[in-house]
């Protein structure tokens, strides 16, 4: 038993706890209570270099979406720029009438699964309409993404989604949909494009049938909208001249002598995201400080050219684009929702622009073959998916093959990817299927399941359109790359 005393102590405790008031907490103050960096400051360079590097990653893919706008809405009409590339003015989109051209620069890592299409918009100036004709069985999606590259809003065939007009809106709009609209698309920023992917088999009699749908894939500001289903023969649109085409690299569509010209346009454009608020206040900050001081804008501009080569190109080697996917592959994380994920925004826009959703694509990359040595292809390296190993999928899968700047290999066979598109892969006895990559044919017998290569390096790259579960999870695999001499 407690002394009398023990016990008196511990009544006037509780009875003071049960009494005294709680102590307040204060409230964590707001962002615009806080203190912002002051231009009046004399900084050192090397502090103003910090700053800029980091602003040059972060902003690196939304000048790039600005400038690849800038450059296709130059079309007058839709139709292909220099005959190989989806154009058309601001509000509108262009569309392939097949597979797209191995002689394009304009996106690295193109696919020969689907016919693309391509647009960009101001959606806060007006509206546009995008027809979504009936697919039927077919595989289709509208990949729409903002400007800092993240999809927006759920449209094709993952989504279910019906046939019709879908009105994609920017920010700040505050209309309301006109009759006969199917859905609405809000886009999180005013700069907006579109990006239709539609399967076709790797077949004349395909070609064919896919025409009169892609021909109602048509898209137009929304005072247009009359309720009709309006068509443009692709086959037939007129070309649009393209002086610039041609090289071996991506176009260069970030320039870093002319990055800092143009930041102060997407810090505006762009509105932050929870929490970036205060990354937004540093970067203006750089920006008033370096328009006061000449020395300090030659400065950021010299840091931009140093990240471009240090940090920036190096993301072309797959080892530095998402996580690892087993036996030596990579696979894509966070893709076209990258939230605050700036190191994969920012490699994928180097390395493979314009993904889509993971439960839209998931994609998997090497440099390597299984031993980790660098793919060559003067060696020739077999792919076998074990019986009922190929990518799970409700879509399609691929194999592609690309050189060392992420573009096609100009080749014979004008093959560039193998999978559910072609109808003449041969398979093992044991149901396993063999792919095979490589300068040199693997031999007659083998040819149909062959990749040709260059005769230097080249890496492989897997698609798997609409993944099962398997594939969403990470416990599918990638197969091993294995050098046969």
């Amino acid at each position: 038993m407690l002394p009398v005393r023990s016990v008196v102590a511990l009544l006037l405790a509780s009875t003071f706890l049960s009494v005294a008031p709680a102590i307040a907490q204060p409230a964590p103050p707001a962002f615009a209570d806080l203190a912002l960096p002051s231009a009046e400051v004399t900084p050192q360079a090397a502090y103003v270099r910090a700053v800029a590097r980091q602003a040059y990653l972060w902003g690196w893919p939304m000048v790039n979406m600005l400038n690849r706008r800038a450059r296709i809405t130059q079309a007058p009409h839709p139709g292909l720029l220099g005959g190989v590339l989806p154009a058309a003015p601001r509000g509108q989109i262009g569309m392939l009438h097949d597979y797209i051209e191995p002689s394009q620069r304009f996106i690295a890592c193109p696919n020969q699964d689907v016919v693309y299409g391509l647009g960009f918009f101001d959606l806060d100036t007006e509206p546009v309409v995008i027809q979504a004709p009936d697919f039927g069985d077919r595989f289709w999606v509208y990949a729409l993404y903002d400007q800092r590259t993240d999809q927006y809003g759920e449209l094709g065939k993952p989504y279910g989604s019906k046939p019709g007009f879908y009105l994609l809106v920017g920010p700040n709009w505050k209309g309301e949909a006109p009759e006969g609209i199917t859905g609405v698309m809000h886009s999180s920023t005013t700069l907006a494009n579109a990006i239709p992917r539609i399967f076709q088999n790797d077949t004349d009699a395909d070609r064919a049938a896919i025409q009169p749908l892609i021909n109602q894939v048509v898209a137009y500001p929304l005072s247009e909208f009359d309720g009709k289903m309006k068509t443009i023969e692709w086959a037939a649109a007129p070309d649009i001249e393209n002086p610039d085409q041609g090289g071996n690299e991506e176009t260069r569509w970030v320039v870093p002598e002319r990055f800092f010209d143009q930041f102060p346009e997407v810090l505006t454009m762009v509105p932050p995201l929870p929490g970036e608020e205060a990354m937004y206040a540093q970067f203006r900050w750089l920006m008033d400080v370096a328009a006061k001081e000449p020395a300090l804008k030659a400065a950021i501009v010299d840091e931009a050219t140093k990240a471009e080569a240090e940090i920036i190109t190096p993301f072309l080697q797959w080892k530095h684009n998402g996580r690892p996917a087993g036996n030596g592959w990579n696979r894509s994380t966070n893709n076209a929702q990258w939230g605050v994920d700036y190191y994969d925004r920012t490699g994928t826009a180097r390395s493979n622009m314009f993904d889509n959703r993971p439960n839209e694509t998931q994609y998997f990359y090497t440099d390597d073959d299984a031993s980790g040595a660098a793919l060559d292809g003067s060696r020739t390296y077999a792919i076998t998916f074990a019986a009922g190993q190929e990518p799970p999928v409700n879509g399609f899968w691929s194999m592609t093959l690309y050189n060392k700047e992420h573009f096609f290999h100009p080749n014979d066979l004008h093959r560039y990817s193998l999978g559910t598109k072609n109808t003449t892969l041969q398979r093992n006895a044991d149901g396993s299927l063999t792919l095979y990559a490589g300068a040199k044919s693997p031999g007659a017998d083998k040819e149909a399941n062959w990749l040709p290569a260059p005769e230097g390096p080249f890496s492989l790259y897997i698609r798997a359109y609409w993944g099962k579960e398997p594939i969403l999870d990470g416990t599918w695999q990638p197969p091993k790359i294995e050098a046969m001499q």
